[in-house]
């Protein structure tokens, strides 16, 4: 099967991501994509047969953009999203994620991605210039369809990854998730 072509067919079916896709490409941001529960959720809703996507409680758009990394911008940008949309906006420069995190200087939104706690989170989907909807997956996407949640070997961190994954209630949304490497 090839995993990414079919990511990419759920979410060119799916009006709502589309449409936020769409929104999001129109702010013409550099390295930008919609990540995590964005593509996560939805891969998990359809390998679990789910006949309705699950709602999201936010859409997270990240960016690289090292000229200009206060927190001030990222809230500008949700505040202009929010102003066009009812969408839940959750903006972050990834060119400043890494002080939060305590790593070395990440070098682009796919590097930053590559240190998410979990790897099935680590997944975003972008438009080209055509509007064709393109993965970023630095980890990968077929883990998508192995019904699991698991820890980043890059980023070991058990502590944050048991929080998250009971936080998230990931396992009682999609019951045939199992926990690897916890």
């Amino acid at each position: 099967m090839d995993y990414e072509a079919q990511i990419k067919k759920w979410i060119e079916q799916d009006a709502e991501r589309m449409e936020a896709l769409s929104i999001a490409a129109d702010l013409y941001l550099p390295d930008w994509c919609l990540a995590a529960g964005f593509v996560r959720n939805l891969a998990w809703d359809k390998v679990h047969g789910f006949s309705a996507a699950t709602a999201l409680n936010d859409i997270d758009l990240i960016y690289f953009d090292p000229e200009d990394i206060t927190e001030a911008r990222d809230r500008r940008i949700e505040a202009k999203l929010r102003s066009t949309s009812a969408f839940p906006w959750s903006v972050k420069n990834q060119a400043r994620m890494h002080e939060r995190n305590v790593d070395d200087p990440y070098t682009s939104t796919t590097n930053a991605m590559s240190y998410w706690v979990e790897v099935e989170t680590a997944v975003g989907a972008t438009l080209n210039d055509s509007g064709e909807v393109v993965l970023v997956a630095p980890l990968g996407v077929e883990f998508l369809f192995n019904f699991t949640v698991t820890l980043n070997p890059k980023r070991p961190k058990p502590v944050d990854f048991r929080k998250r994954v009971a936080g998230k209630r990931w396992q009682e949304i999609w019951p045939k998730l199992t926990v690897v490497n916890a």
